[in-house]
């Protein structure tokens, strides 16, 4: 049985991989992308990328394709673009830019550490009214919260 860190590992073997400072290059240098943050909406609203648009994860199949209810033009628009696969740890968007390029997606790459790494390096963040988002709010947002009964029993 493979585990959830399995799944990772191979689609990191699959899927192109930037740091943080690199996706901070691009867009300084006015890089034409398209920045996708496929955490869920209330993720999204607590702190983003600036220039990002929220696709969750659970829709991106059908948002990424015309004529279903979660169509986001914007991404079905993308398939010849640089698109830049986001979320918390980079876990989950790894399995994201991996189903893209499945799709047809011709350049998707993840952003290896997600959010949290683009904190770590000082990036900015902003909320939904896009006002900045404190280095000690993304720290606090970010931090990995497993709680007791999350974690896996003695043996």
């Amino acid at each position: 049985m493979k585990t959830f860190a399995d799944l990772i590992r191979a689609a990191e073997s699959q899927v192109e991989e930037i740091f943080p400072w690199d996706l901070d290059e691009q867009i300084k240098a006015g890089t034409e992308m398209l920045v996708l943050d496929i955490r869920e909406p209330y993720e999204f609203d607590v702190m983003r990328i600036e220039s990002s648009i929220n696709v969750p994860r659970g829709v991106l199949e059908s948002a990424s394709e015309w004529d279903y209810e979660e169509t986001e033009p914007e991404l079905v628009n993308a398939r010849d673009k640089y698109v830049v696969v986001v979320c918390r740890s980079g876990s989950r968007s790894v399995l994201a830019a991996l189903t893209l390029a499945m799709l047809g997606f011709r350049r998707v790459v993840n952003l290896k550490t997600g959010l949290r790494g683009w904190n770590d390096y000082e990036l900015p963040l902003v909320d939904q009214t896009l006002q900045p988002v404190t280095l000690e709010e993304g720290d606090a947002y970010l931090a990995n919260k497993v709680l007791p009964e999350q974690r896996r029993p003695p043996t």
